[in-house]
């Protein structure tokens, strides 16, 4: 099982780790490719049984309740990515010898001899709406893609379905990287980087390292934040193919290979003849919907890794043009008696919530939930101006509460102290009291939803809701 390509399958000895919506798939695909299977999965709740039982139909052994012990004779593991680095598991293989793989790791070592190339996008905040991007771009040049990896078309269906590729856009989580040791993009972008999932990675230079493993060995592009030095200097560290290029995307006036905007255009100083005397233009800013500087980021990103596979300009503004964003990403719900409400409830982290209050001048700004260890001041601090009032909810709304009372104590803060699904409605209301025409209420929590909420998806939706109930009175 080393770094090659394993054709033959038949009789191998695999474990795969946790019942997931990857380990699911791959126990299915393993089994299909004649391996021996054998499921372990730390819960043993009615969900895990049915999905135990759809497995065990086809051959597979299913442990649940341990997944912690390396069954005797494992020749692989195979993770979901969610899985610790430090769970006993792994440690376990790490002793024996054995390899662990991701789900994409797997899904790279099964791509046929013809497989479509991978353009991959990582980072803290944007990769979902920067892979959508990418792959409208790359559909605007007539070119047959997906997006795929942590989202849209599961990487393994990619690989191995009936459908042929001439490319994938492919949206790669820090667990994923860190888990998948032979991937190799043909061009990547690491968008940003801030602190998130450090209780997993142990810590930020960890989650950093395994962020910069989307560069090891791209053929082409290595797409970079000028604005965040932490992803150049991920691309100085990363071992590439000779001639592949550092391309830098901005905000401001590009450079030689870089992207950027000038006079409200999107511009190319990259991927064109001379690039230290001419510039291409792109799209105009207007083509990026929304307009909002992150979103102009992530479409330069998207646009750079898209320029590196030789797509013409023209379909960088067909693509961005076509593109819409998902739900819950800076959506503008409604307008109620001359005041914005917009829902960012994806902004689960600082540094998402960051770009969100960014975005507007006059906010108040309903946030709150589960912290996950972050902390609030900079947010703040940072912010602070353009804050009218601020409404918190959730389970964590104190450590937000006491940043505004240190960085912006002039700011009316209304704090809920209730956590039923009904405070959503509450906090728009208050909100409302506090706001003035001409100012955007922003839902941009900074914060997980679980504590209130099943996910994000569902905490917009309560916010939409309960501006909807405000826009009928």
């Amino acid at each position: 099982m080393g770094s090659g390509q394993v054709t033959d399958w038949q009789g191998k000895n695999v474990t795969v780790a946790g019942l997931g919506v990857s380990g699911v798939p791959a126990a299915k695909v393993l089994a299909g490719l004649g391996a021996r299977v054998t499921v372990v999965n730390d819960g043993d709740d009615e969900r895990a049984r049915t999905q135990a039982a759809e497995l065990e139909a086809l051959g597979v052994t299913v442990r649940l309740g341990d997944g912690d012990t390396l069954p005797e004779g494992a020749e692989l593991v195979v993770t979901a990515p969610g899985w610790k680095p430090d769970k006993p598991l792994f440690q376990a293989a790490g002793r024996a010898g054995v390899p662990v793989w991701g789900d994409v790791e797997l899904a790279w070592r099964l791509r046929g001899p013809d497989a479509a190339p991978w353009l991959a996008v990582t980072g803290t905040n944007g990769k979902t709406t920067t892979v959508r991007m990418l792959a409208a771009i790359l559909k605007a040049a007539g070119l047959r893609t997906a997006a795929v990896g942590n989202i849209g078309v599961s990487l393994l269906d990619a690989v191995l379905g009936e459908e042929k590729y001439d490319v994938l856009a492919v949206e790669l989580s820090s667990y994923q990287l860190h888990w998948a040791p032979s991937l190799r993009a043909h061009s990547a972008a690491v968008l940003n980087l801030a602190p998130d999932h450090l209780d997993w990675h142990g810590s930020m230079e960890a989650y950093a390292a395994d962020k910069g493993r989307v560069y090891e060995g791209n053929r082409v592009a290595c797409v970079y934040n000028v604005a965040d030095k932490a992803t150049e200097d991920l691309v100085r560290a990363a071992d590439v193919e000779e001639g592949c290029r550092a391309v830098g995307f901005t905000l401001g006036t590009p450079g030689p290979s870089q992207l950027g905007v000038v006079e409200g255009l999107l511009v190319d100083r990259a991927f064109v003849a001379d690039r230290h005397k001419n510039a291409q233009e792109l799209a105009e800013v207007s083509d990026v919907n929304p307009p909002a500087p992150h979103n102009i980021a992530n479409a330069l990103a998207a646009a750079a890794l898209a320029r590196a596979f030789g797509v013409p300009a023209s379909a960088v503004r067909d693509g961005l043009r076509s593109f819409t964003p998902d739900a819950h990403r800076i959506a503008h719900v409604a307008d109620v008696d001359g005041i914005a409400y917009v829902d960012d409830s994806k902004a689960t982290n600082t540094h998402a919530t960051e770009a969100s209050l960014a975005s507007y001048e006059s906010i108040v700004w309903i946030a709150g939930g589960l912290a996950k260890g972050a902390t609030f001041d900079e947010l703040v601090a940072g912010a602070a101006e353009r804050l009218r009032g601020a409404v918190l909810i959730g389970a964590d709304r104190a450590l937000i509460r006491d940043a505004l009372a240190r960085h912006a104590p002039e700011v009316p803060v209304v704090d809920l102290d209730r956590t039923d699904t009904g405070a959503m409605l509450q906090a728009v209301q208050e909100a409302r009291r506090l706001a003035r025409p001409g100012d955007t209420v922003l839902l941009a929590p900074a914060c997980a939803s679980m504590d209130m909420f099943a996910n994000y998806n569902q905490r917009g939706d309560a916010f939409a809701e309960a501006v909807r109930e405000l826009g009928a009175r």
